[in-house]
């Protein structure tokens, strides 16, 4: 775990691996969705300013969601409003310890921050992103522009149908290096050990698989990088399989919605880390199944309005 990429003497600051691999991923879906519409014949500068401006609207919409869905909204609240009624639940000597930041309530046995942070929610550089939230707030956001533009939103769609699924391989290559987004315990060859103080390891602690937290955490599904490989494959397909082969606009697009949808679903069976959710389900797979039943109509409603098109070309 690397939670740190790189130091930067100058700025006497780090970059995070999470975010740096983030906008890396952003950037270089970016590029490769320019370089499809230009092959198409059309402007890739929209295309480079639509993924400027999606990188923005993405993260917004990936930390809201993580907010009100993950199960942390009233900690958020009360982070501002009363820090005393947040419980973080570690130990006395992880809570006392330097830089951690916690004051610790002998009588109750708790550790509680020491001091309020209004503006903790907005703190996207710290982790804490979901990415149907970014997809939804970036998707519409989409539309808007590319309309202003007057820009063909499905062939935009269809060059972001290979292009968002390789961006996010980074971003899950983020997240190990992160620790989030851990497994469930696992003990074949596959597994992962966390080191101390890792999100895993502290997870495993309060629910009383490890004597301390500040121990190693047992040994887990590294989903990050099952989902990471699922995406790179889900890219392939869209741009080596589907790109060639498509028969109407928007294909491509929701082509990898429904796949990705699939592996994400999947994914979520072995993760361990809070996500929020209801009905035995969390948020992401609930969202998974949504876009998958949305999509579904889509794929019928575009492949009948080409068919359309075609017989009336035929026809003039």
């Amino acid at each position: 775990m690397f939670p740190e990429l790189v130091r930067v003497p100058i700025l006497d600051e780090s970059l995070p691996a999470y975010f740096t691999l983030l906008v890396v991923g952003f950037a270089l879906a970016t590029f490769s969705a320019a370089r499809a519409t230009k092959k198409w014949g059309l402007d890739r500068e929209v295309m480079i300013d639509l993924g400027l401006h999606a990188l923005i609207a993405g993260v917004l919409g990936a930390r809201l969601l993580h907010v009100i869905a993950d199960g942390y909204f009233f900690d958020y609240v009360n982070l501002c409003v009363d820090p005393a009624k947040v419980v973080w639940r570690v130990s006395r000597a992880r809570c006392e310890s330097t830089g951690f930041g916690g004051v610790w309530d002998a009588a109750a046995g708790q550790c509680h921050p020491a001091e309020g942070d209004c503006f903790a929610w907005a703190a996207f550089w710290r982790g804490g992103l979901t990415y149907y939230g970014g997809f939804v707030v970036a998707s519409v956001y989409a539309w808007w522009f590319l309309r202003r533009e007057r820009f063909p939103f499905l062939k935009a769609a269809d060059a972001a149908g290979f292009a968002v699924p390789l961006g996010l391989f980074f971003g899950r290559l983020g997240c190990f290096l992160g620790g989030c987004c851990f497994g469930t315990e696992h003990h074949g060859w596959l597994a992962v050990v966390f080191p101390p103080g890792s999100a895993a390891s502290e997870a495993q602690f309060r629910a009383g698989q490890l004597a301390h937290e500040m121990m190693a955490s047992l040994p887990v599904h590294p989903t990050q990088l099952y989902e990471a490989l699922a995406c790179l494959v889900v890219a392939a397909v869209a741009l080596f399989v589907v790109t060639p082969r498509k028969r109407f606009d928007g294909q491509v697009f929701l082509s990898f919605v429904i796949l990705y949808a699939i592996a994400r679903f999947a994914v979520e069976t072995l993760r361990a880390d809070d996500r929020g959710g209801a009905l035995q389900l969390s948020t992401s797979q609930i969202l998974s199944l949504a876009a998958a039943a949305a999509a579904v109509p889509l794929w019928v409603a575009l492949t009948r309005r080409s068919q359309r098109l075609l017989r009336a070309t035929g026809a003039a």
